[in-house]
């Protein structure tokens, strides 16, 4: 039995949700997990007065939600 279509020979690409995240998406996720957690680092280290002087522990939930949304982000990963 010999095939005659070639088309039938191609590699099917997953689209929509099977789809590979795009070549940023991993960067991204990383330094976001990153960025908070030098946030929390910084707020500690610096006596709770950075990384913005007047807003106190919400600085914390600064570092805390920039990290938070890295971690979502490892959710759609694939």
């Amino acid at each position: 039995m010999a095939r005659g279509d070639k088309d039938e020979d191609r590699l099917v690409e997953p689209e929509g949700e099977a789809a590979p995240n795009p070549v940023w998406f991993k960067p991204i996720m990383l330094g976001l997990m990153l960025i908070g957690l030098v946030w929390i680092i910084v707020f500690y280290l610096s006596g709770q007065a950075y990384p913005i002087p007047g807003i106190e522990a919400w600085n914390l939930v600064i570092g805390f939600g920039i990290a938070f949304i890295g971690f979502l982000m490892t959710t759609r990963w694939r």
